[in-house]
């Protein structure tokens, strides 16, 4: 999530007004500084004008959401907490929560790694992607199931990797729908 959280802040991607999700969130690091990178003035200006923040739906199962729900309220001020919602998402089930296509980015750290669930996690992907969502996805490749995934987001999305971290050997991978490789 590190890797990520990085990213974002480095490339200065604008993700004010923007609506985000993280999926399998676990600590929720990632939805936290989403949180904040989504606004990036000042506190007494953010309360003036906070229709321009990033909207964040921070996911994981219903067993981490207490712990998710503590983290967030911890570490983000008052006057975010309202930006960034926590919700339950398990991957495949209950999509009608979401509505299809409403998220500006979809974000994963660290979340390709059960092969089990690579079929749910990319009919999820699916179904909360439109046309101008991004999806970035955060992963080391470890074992040939990473591949084995990469190459199933391939068959449904344009994917493109958009930079590794060699000291912690992380790839940031970008994906769109169909053939489209917009810029953030």
């Amino acid at each position: 999530a590190v890797v990520l959280c990085a990213y974002l802040e480095m490339e200065g991607i604008d993700l004010r007004d923007r609506s985000v999700i993280e999926l399998g969130a676990g600590t929720g690091l990632l939805g936290i500084v989403v949180t904040l990178l989504g606004t990036k003035e000042p506190a007494r200006v953010r309360a003036l004008y906070s229709t321009c923040c990033a909207r964040v739906t921070i996911t994981d199962r219903a067993a981490a959401l207490e712990f998710l729900e503590s983290n967030v309220r911890a570490n983000l001020p008052p006057e975010l907490r309202p930006r960034a919602v926590v919700k339950e998402l398990t991957w495949g089930k209950d999509l009608d929560n979401f509505s299809p296509g409403a998220f500006d980015f979809i974000l994963g750290a660290d979340i390709v790694y059960l092969e089990e669930t690579f079929a749910e996690l990319l009919q999820t992907l699916e179904h909360l992607c439109s046309e101008r969502t991004v999806i970035l996805l955060s992963c080391r490749i470890r074992y040939e199931r990473d591949l084995r995934f990469l190459k199933m987001l391939r068959e449904r999305f344009s994917v493109s990797e958009v930079h590794y971290d060699s000291s912690k050997d992380v790839h940031i991978y970008k994906a769109q729908r169909g053939s489209r490789k917009d810029d953030f």
